[in-house]
């Protein structure tokens, strides 16, 4: 008796032990978003045309540091000489500053590139569409100053380059056909993720800086039409509208006399939403392929 009155003791103690406890939230500050673009981000891709340049005029400042030890050197000759290597230093930090600003703002008349490379396209009703489209996601993005453009083509793509002070959207009269109205909300809306990535300038410049091919890629950022896909679709909070139009582009045969089969599209392809557009077979080793990013939004 004594053991079974211990054993009915314990119970409610075991009971208790059970009951759910309450645990404090504790908030990490350091957290960022992973599907928003984060300070780091966005300044690396603004500094990416300074860098690309700074590696380009590395021998020319190896050359000038040379000349500047050379002169100062010379002050055990006569200090008038030592004096010149400041004056060399000055002289090409401003030519470099100069000629990296200069290279940085070229990006800016592509906007006028391409409206000399498209007759305009679309119906009335296809201009009223896209401009509603664009004025509610760029009150989302963040983006001002944008003009739209149809353009006539039968090739599926899009793209937002910088146009002076602002910025111009160019869609194709094929896409602006052949897409439902979700599709083309996530089109525009990966175009508008690409400038809160801070990536227009830099995809600008390789589009029509005279560069090898490995250095236009470089400069493009590799990927940067994948993470793009991350941050429109988690705005616009449905990613199968995305990877719909995706996949309308994996499975188009881009028409001839279409401009993306031009070599002005394979020189400026990385501002293009389908940047592949004339690739055949897909690459789903390629982060920029549209297949693999339309697989990628799928399994979201």
């Amino acid at each position: 008796m004594a053991t079974k009155q211990r054993s009915r003791q314990r119970r409610p103690n075991s009971s208790r032990d059970r009951s759910p406890r309450y645990v404090a939230p504790v908030l990490d500050p350091t957290w960022q978003n992973p599907y928003a673009p984060s300070s780091g981000e966005r300044t690396a891709n603004l500094h990416a045309v300074a860098k690309l340049a700074r590696r380009k005029n590395l021998l020319k400042t190896i050359i000038v540091a040379i000349i500047a030890v050379g002169l100062l050197a010379g002050f055990v000759v006569s200090p008038f000489i030592a004096v010149g290597a400041p004056v060399v230093v000055a002289l090409y930090v401003f030519d470099f500053r100069r000629s990296v600003k200069k290279f940085t703002q070229s990006g800016n008349s592509l906007g006028n590139v391409l409206l000399d490379a498209f007759k305009a396209g679309g119906t009335s009703k296809d201009r009223q569409r896209l401009v509603t489209v664009l004025d509610r996601l760029a009150a989302t993005f963040g983006v001002d100053s944008v003009s739209a453009f149809i353009v006539e083509d039968e090739g599926y793509n899009a793209t937002l380059v910088p146009n002076g002070s602002g910025y111009a959207l160019f869609i194709t009269s094929a896409l602006m056909r052949d897409f439902e109205l979700i599709e083309l909300e996530g089109v525009v809306a990966h175009c508008l993720a690409r400038q809160r990535l801070a990536l227009l300038q830099r995809q600008s410049v390789a589009s029509l800086a005279s560069l090898s091919d490995e250095d236009r890629k470089s400069l493009a950022g590799s990927g940067a039409a994948y993470r793009a896909d991350e941050v429109a679709a988690a705005a616009i909070r449905y990613p199968l509208g995305l990877a719909g139009a995706l996949r309308k582009c994996s499975r188009q045969v881009v028409p001839a006399g279409s401009f993306f089969l031009t070599p002005n599209y394979d020189q400026g392809r990385w501002v293009w939403f389908d940047i592949w557009s004339d690739r055949k077979d897909s690459n789903l080793s390629d982060l920029d392929d549209v297949e693999l990013r339309a697989l990628a939004l799928e399994e979201w």
